[in-house]
């Protein structure tokens, strides 16, 4: 099967596969000391962020692709537990995303950072947690433990009322933490924005229709004023559009 591939609109040259655009986007070069962090989201045409509950019920192979591409080059991923839970996570990278890292001096894959102010049960059961060698934190104000798991986790624990995202993040930054992947959910991704810590959104347009009553993209308190953002990119696959915008100063 062939690769993946992207075509960017305007005058910007050919068809890139899913590593060339990663490559474009700049995560593979080394973040400074201030740190970078991109939210890699799925939405479609009406903004809804799943189909029955799922994000990846929007998704098609480029998205799919290129999102697992995204997770190659960074240090850690920071994740919803709702997310997690919900999309089931397991299996971060493909076989040539660890030769990539390899290459490049990096640990076989990312961290995987999530927030649980209670510690959801439901975490255990996500089938990440039985991956042995997997890296995973758990910031949460709970004093419980989480039950057996085969992955490697650490439990961040903060006192009651005290967590925050930026919180996380500074925490995630100590452990050598410069280049960040969010995937959301789209209460993670608000309160990112919110914070003022979103560097990038890499945000894929899916050419569905959804309706109804379910979450946009970005789900919280509505931002007054809103949230300017300036576009920096658009590519395109099929009938998917591939958007990569910056927060305006």
């Amino acid at each position: 099967m062939s690769a993946p591939v992207l075509r960017p609109q305007g005058d910007r040259g050919d068809a890139l596969t899913v590593d060339e655009y990663v490559a474009r986007l700049g995560l593979w070069e080394r973040a400074g000391a201030r740190g970078r962090i991109v939210a890699g989201m799925i939405g479609s045409a009406d903004g809804r962020a799943t189909v029955e509950g799922r994000a990846g019920g929007l998704s098609d192979p480029v998205d799919r692709a290129l999102l697992r591409a995204m997770r190659a080059p960074v240090d850690a991923m920071l994740v919803g537990a709702g997310t997690l839970v919900a999309e089931g996570y397991a299996n971060l990278l493909d076989a040539r995303h660890r030769e990539q890292r390899a290459a490049h001096g990096m640990p076989e894959a990312p961290v995987m950072a999530t927030i649980s102010r209670g510690l959801s049960p439901a975490l255990a059961e996500v089938p990440l947690f039985s991956e042995r060698g997997q890296r995973i934190v758990v910031f949460t104000e709970s004093e419980h433990d989480l039950p057996g798991h085969g992955a490697d986790v650490a439990l961040e624990r903060f006192a009651p009322g005290d967590l925050t995202v930026a919180g996380c993040v500074e925490r995630l930054s100590a452990r050598g933490a410069r280049t960040i992947l969010s995937e959301g959910g789209p209460t993670l991704l608000h309160e990112l924005a919110r914070a003022g810590l979103l560097g990038e959104l890499v945000l894929t347009i899916a050419a569905m229709l959804v309706s109804g009553d379910g979450r946009s993209v970005v789900h919280g308190p509505v931002f007054d004023p809103p949230l300017a953002l300036s576009l920096q990119d658009v590519a395109r696959a099929g009938d998917y559009l591939f958007l990569r915008y910056t927060p305006r100063p």
